[in-house]
């Protein structure tokens, strides 16, 4: 059998380089090119982007010498079934048409979802199917009706996967020759020898086509090539979960596919939280963050080659699952998502962190608005401006912001009005912030307009720039609070006054501030 796999990979990668180099002069003889659009595409000078078709050929021709050396010689037909072939060969052939559909002509994202769940039930009623979810459902086989759906959701998942970070020269199909090496090993680990010859067919032919997609590259793989190795991955794990044990068939696609499905699961949370749809296309994928840190495209595929390999070889750790190593490669795992994705700076994830923040701090939100809505009340009913100001210290005493200004403004009929009206009532937590206004701060001035709209001056408040977030709901500053502070003043301005130092922290005076 090593002979047997040797000889096919071997020969499946000659063909594919041999068949890659005649597609690509066809197709650009021929125009079947794709020119740079949307801004978007990263290359300059259309390229033809029929590549799948060359790693088909070579798949297809290997297997049909295998079957042509297998009448001949019928010991090669050993453990290896060429009905089982044929229920994931005749979908897989459906996915590549739809390919080259999507190359030539366009398909639009509900038709590929259509046809692909169709080759999906193709797999499902030819015996390749997900039979339980084992870390979460236990050791529980499900229905078909539940079965069916769960097929098919990863079959659409995984094709698409490989399709979604088909962005950069070599990038899909060398993430795809890693995930298909390790198909190999686990199929030789497991005597699956049909499993095995596929899957290493496979690798010679995405081999053979990488010496032309690698940047820079003069072929892309196309849909007909990325949904088309796509689909194969998913069915050959899908094959293998037949034979491995439970958690190996679950674990094992899942982490060797780490890339991708990586990719796929950020760009859906990415337009989900920044309410676009799912479908839409962008600049923001993975390749395109490392693009923007200033790594040239070969770099950032190098790099993602790496990723990989490791994703890969982790994967291959669970072929001996213990506890410890699986929490092992969950750990490695995890960390190494966690970190990646906190450098690559995505905006939606940052205003997660912010959300998950303010919601950590709701109970000191809550305080600082309480503080509000308790001025609000207290300013309805205070009875001389003395009491106004010492309200007004005591909410801003509470709160985020440092310091405020009050400007007063005199209107004909007021009685007793303060000596101080013509300069602003300064007051600060700090005993050294007589003047705010000179120290690196941001204001909010909000003017005080009373119900009968009579204007009454401003307050001016501040807030010393700083990292942690306003713990403050800033609509209740911005509604009813300034009309409510101006009919307070309204009021207490016709009666006589009694002007009084109110404190802050028990030592700083209410100040009269000559700005």
């Amino acid at each position: 059998m090593t002979l047997l796999f040797f000889g096919l990979f071997a020969f499946s990668l000659v063909l594919s380089f041999v068949a890659t180099r005649e597609v690509r002069d066809i197709a650009t003889r021929r125009g079947w090119v794709s020119a740079p659009r949307d801004g978007r595409h990263l290359h300059e000078a259309p390229l033809p982007r029929l590549g799948g078709v060359a790693i088909f050929l070579a798949f297809s021709v290997s297997l049909l010498a295998w079957l042509g050396l297998s009448l001949a010689f019928p010991r090669l037909r050993d453990g290896l079934a060429p009905a089982t072939l044929l229920r994931i060969y005749v979908p897989a052939c459906l996915i590549f048409c739809l390919g080259i559909y999507d190359d030539l002509r366009g398909a639009g994202p509900y038709l590929k979802v259509a046809v692909q769940a169709i080759a999906a039930a193709m797999l499902f009623a030819g015996g390749m199917r997900v039979l339980d979810l084992p870390l979460i459902f236990g050791s529980h086989s499900f229905p078909w009706f539940v079965g069916l759906p769960l097929t098919v959701l990863w079959v659409v998942a995984v094709t698409n996967a490989f399709n979604l970070i088909d962005g950069l020269d070599g990038l899909a199909a060398g993430s795809a020759l890693f995930s298909t090496m390790v198909f190999f090993v686990v199929s030789l680990v497991d005597h699956s020898w049909l499993g095995s010859l596929m899957s290493i067919t496979l690798a010679g032919a995405i081999l053979g086509f990488l010496r032309f997609n690698f940047n820079p590259a003069t072929i892309f793989l196309g849909d007909s090539g990325s949904l088309f190795i796509g689909f194969m991955l998913s069915a050959l794990a899908l094959a293998g979960a037949q034979k491995a044990p439970t958690f190996v068939a679950v674990a094992i696609p899942v982490v060797s596919f780490g890339l991708p499905i990586l990719e796929t699961l950020l760009s859906i949370l990415r337009r989900l939280i920044s309410g676009r749809p799912i479908f839409t296309a962008d600049r923001e994928h993975i390749h395109h963050k490392l693009l923007q840190l200033g790594f040239s495209q070969r770099q950032v595929v190098i790099v993602l080659y790496a990723v990989s390999a490791l994703f890969a070889m982790l994967s291959l750790f669970l072929l001996w699952p213990t506890g410890s190593t699986l929490g092992l490669v969950l750990a490695v795992v995890g960390t190494g998502i966690w970190l990646g994705v906190q450098h690559l700076n995505y905006l939606e994830f940052g205003e997660l962190r912010r959300v998950a923040q303010r919601t950590i701090d709701q109970r000191q939100i809550v305080i600082n608005n309480l503080s509000v809505r308790r001025a609000i009340q207290e300013l309805k009913v205070a009875g001389d401006f003395n009491q106004v100001r010492a309200i007004l210290a005591a909410a801003f005493d509470s709160n985020d912001f440092d310091a405020f200004e009050l400007h007063l403004k005199s209107l004909p009929g007021d009685l007793g009005v303060p000596a101080e009206i013509n300069r602003p009532f300064h007051w600060s937590k700090f005993p050294h912030m007589v003047a705010i206004s000179a120290q690196p701060s941001w204001k909010l001035t909000l003017d005080l307009v009373t119900t009968s709209n009579r204007r009454r001056g401003s307050l001016v408040v501040y807030r010393m720039y700083s990292p942690r977030d306003l713990q403050l709901d800033i609509n209740l500053l911005t509604s009813e609070f300034p009309a409510t502070l101006a009919d307070a003043l309204d009021r207490v301005l016709t009666m006589p006054q009694v002007l009084a130092p109110v404190a802050a922290h028990g030592d700083t005076p209410f100040l009269a501030a000559n700005l």
